[in-house]
C-alpha cells in the first residue's frame, strides 16, 4: 500500500482502499455497490435498517448476514414491516441469522411506520436525498474521509423529528456514503466517481 494514495492494487490491477482489498465479499460489495446511487424506497430503507443494525460491529458482519436480514424482514418492505407486532419481535429475537438486538429491531419497525409516513410529504428517497451537499470530499488517504458532515447532521435530525430512530449523524453520513449521496472514494480508487453523481471537476 502506498502511504501516498491509502490504496491498495490488487491482483486485478484494481486500486482499492484497505478495508476493500481482502474479504471477497467487501471486495465485490465495494466493485458493485457502495456509493451507487440508491433511489426507491424500499432499498434505501434496507440500508437505513442495515446501517443502524451495523452501529458497533463491523460492516463485514452485517454484510453478511445480509440474506438472512431480508428473509427476516420480508425483503424490508416498509409496508409490511410497519405492521410488525409482538409476535414479529420475538420471531427476530430468536433468529440467529440476524443480530438480535431488540432496541434495533424495534427501531427498524418504527423507522417502517415512519418510512410509509413519509410517502404523505414526499417520499423517503426525495427527503434523504434533499440533504445532499454541493460539494463530495476529496480524499486521498482513509484518514481524510469525514465520518460526519453538517449535512448528516441535519439530516439526523430531520430524520429524528420525523419518528426515526437509530439515525445518529455519523450512522447517516454512512448511509449517505453508500448510497451516493456523497462520494468518497479515495482519488485513486478505480471506482472514483463511479456513482455518476459528481462530475470529477466539481467538489
Amino acid at each position: 500500500m502506498s502511504a501516498d494514495t491509502g490504496v491498495v492494487v490488487g491482483e486485478d490491477g484494481l486500486a482499492r482502499p484497505t478495508w476493500a482489498s481482502s474479504d471477497p465479499l467487501m471486495r465485490d460489495y465495494y466493485d458493485t455497490e457502495w456509493g451507487m446511487p440508491v433511489r426507491d424506497e424500499q432499498g434505501l430503507f434496507e440500508r437505513i435498517s442495515l446501517e443502524a443494525f451495523q452501529s458497533g460491529l463491523s460492516w463485514a458482519t452485517i454484510l453478511r448476514k445480509r440474506p438472512a436480514f431480508r428473509t427476516a424482514f420480508d425483503g424490508f418492505d416498509p409496508e409490511v414491516v410497519a405492521a410488525y407486532g409482538d409476535d414479529d419481535v420475538e420471531r427476530l429475537m430468536a433468529d440467529a441469522g440476524i443480530v438480535r438486538n431488540r432496541a434495533k429491531i424495534l427501531a427498524t419497525i418504527g423507522n417502517a411506520a415512519a418510512t410509509v409516513r413519509l410517502r404523505e410529504d414526499g417520499g423517503l428517497v426525495d427527503f434523504v436525498w434533499s440533504f445532499q451537499p454541493e460539494q463530495t470530499p476529496r480524499p486521498r488517504t482513509i484518514a481524510e474521509v469525514p465520518t460526519r458532515s453538517p449535512e448528516s447532521l441535519a439530516l439526523s435530525k430531520a430524520l429524528r423529528a420525523r419518528g426515526f430512530s437509530f439515525v445518529g449523524p455519523t450512522t447517516m453520513y454512512a448511509l449517505m456514503e453508500a448510497v451516493g449521496i456523497v462520494d468518497t472514494h479515495l482519488l485513486d480508487s478505480h471506482r472514483r466517481g463511479s456513482s455518476g453523481v459528481w462530475e470529477e471537476h466539481s467538489g
